[in-house]
């Protein structure tokens, strides 16, 4: 069974936490425990010491009672004595051992007895009398001082870790927080839209050469797309001149017969045509290109995706007008049904939905192929990157002119009602047109349409409305698209 953690403990900071953890804790046991040892040494020591200088001075009272004139003995706590005659019996015993008295000595020949449950050290003196005198001390006192020392010591074990840990994760969080910021820009960061260099902190520490090896990278990147764009623009150059001528001869053919050979030969044209113009776009980026809009019948978009992707079924209102660049917005609707049909199958389904309401405009493109690639993801929108085998240029080029409209494109898997998965799915969806009511409220015979007006294009920056009027206004950040001229 996989034990699943939770994601924090994976951290950096979270193991670093930890490895300093352990480390005091090894330290502080260490320590502590050598200095425990040598503090109860020390304390048995001076222990040992009081017990032999409370002999010493009892023994020299007995043995010269002259050098104890004019000095009074007082006994120290816990402190007991007898006096042992030569025949081994007690001629004398302090407070607590007066049941001793007059009988044979109890304790020969031991350093440690208990005395009412209470440990006792002993020592003994001889006496020149004959005899001896025997001395004990309570190891109360010592006792306490083990057990006190036994508690610090447990108490620096456990808790210095904790409380290091707690610190560490703290240190650790304000430490790392710059690289906890850069792994946020570097996800943010896109090679085939945007290669800005990160900003750098003022530390030059292993952060700022992280992000010094970023910029580093970024700027090859810059450069290597730099040279695939100028190869790329090479390339389309240098197709664009016979493709024309070739399409031209094609279509010079098809008007004198009815060859299916040469309309095979004619479809093929345009699909190259197409694909050098996805290449274009791909070369110049979506800065450098401007969307020509005009006013037109969605019919026509059907007409031309008819004969670009013949078998195509087109459902939905078809009769509405769309505010676009009818080239491009041709050419991303092609590269979506040429898709389907290429994953279809010739005698598979390809359908294009048509769906506009006052907020937006949805192109939906179905097909019966069989999906697209759950492993994939967002990625099939990547340049070069295909789930069918194609050149992998045509979704990316269609999403980048979705969104120069202000709109965007989307994919996944459609089900039938049953729950069986039946296909791709793509919507293109456009920003609908914002009629103002002065607008809806102007007499229809005054506000008549021409042919010039339906279609006078309109050349314009993509990201740039224009107002009634023909007036092109500077758009606000995630503003409305363009609204139509005469309306």
């Amino acid at each position: 069974m996989t034990l699943h953690l939770p994601t924090w403990m994976h951290s950096l900071r979270f193991r670093l936490a930890v490895m300093y953890t352990l480390l005091a804790l090894a330290l502080v046991t260490l320590v502590g425990a050598v200095m425990t040892v040598q503090l109860l040494h020390d304390l048995d020591g001076q222990f040992q010491a009081r017990l032999s200088e409370r002999a010493d001075r009892l023994a020299e009272g007995f043995n010269s009672p002259s050098a104890g004139l004019g000095q009074t003995q007082v006994a120290p706590a816990g402190s007991y004595s007898m006096v042992v005659d030569a025949a081994g019996h007690v001629l004398f015993a302090t407070a607590g051992l007066r049941e001793y008295e007059k009988a044979p000595f109890p304790f020969p020949g031991l350093t440690e007895v208990r005395l009412d449950d209470t440990p006792v050290k002993v020592a003994t003196r001889p006496l020149k009398a004959g005899g001896f005198i025997w001395v004990g001390l309570s190891e109360d006192v010592i006792m306490q001082a083990r057990q006190s020392a036994l508690r610090v010591l447990t108490f620096a074990v456990i808790g210095t870790p904790l409380l290091t840990l707690l610190l560490a994760w703290l240190a650790g969080r304000r430490a790392l927080r710059g690289l906890g910021q850069a792994a946020m820009l570097a996800g943010r960061i896109n090679p085939s839209t945007s290669v800005a260099a990160l900003p750098l902190p003022r530390r030059q520490d292993e952060v700022y050469e992280l992000l010094s090896a970023i910029n580093l990278l970024l700027s090859r990147i810059e450069t290597q797309q730099s040279r695939e764009k100028q190869l790329l623009g090479q390339i389309v150059h240098e197709l664009g001149a016979p493709l024309t001528v070739l399409r031209a001869s094609l279509a010079q053919a098809a008007s004198l017969g009815t060859d299916p050979d040469v309309r095979r030969a004619a479809l093929v044209a345009d699909e190259l045509t197409f694909t050098t113009q996805d290449l274009m776009q791909l070369a110049r980026g979506q800065l450098e290109l401007k969307l020509a809009y005009h006013y037109i019948p969605a019919r026509q978009l059907r007409e031309r995706l008819d004969r670009l992707v013949p078998g195509t079924t087109f459902t939905g209102d078809w009769g509405a007008f769309v505010l676009c660049d009818p080239d491009r917005l041709t050419q991303a609707l092609r590269n979506l049904l040429a898709n389907g049909r290429r994953a279809a199958g010739k005698d598979g389904d390809v359908t294009l939905d048509l769906h506009e309401t006052p907020e937006a405009v949805r192109f939906v493109a179905r097909d019966s192929g069989a999906g697209l690639p759950p492993e994939l993801g967002e990625r099939i929108f990547d340049p070069f990157v295909s789930g069918s085998g194609s050149s992998g240029l045509g979704l990316s080029v269609s999403r980048q002119i979705a969104r120069m409209h202000g709109g965007d494109l989307t994919g996944g898997n459609w089900r039938h009602p049953d729950g069986e998965l039946g296909g791709a799915e793509f919507i293109l969806g456009l920003p609908g047109l914002d009629l103002t009511d002065d607008d809806a409220s102007e007499d229809p015979d005054e506000t008549d349409l021409s042919d010039a007006d339906l279609g006078a294009p309109r050349t314009t920056d993509p990201t740039t409305p224009i107002r009634p009027g023909g007036q092109a206004t500077p758009p606000a950040p995630g503003g409305p698209p363009p609204t139509p001229t005469g309306r």
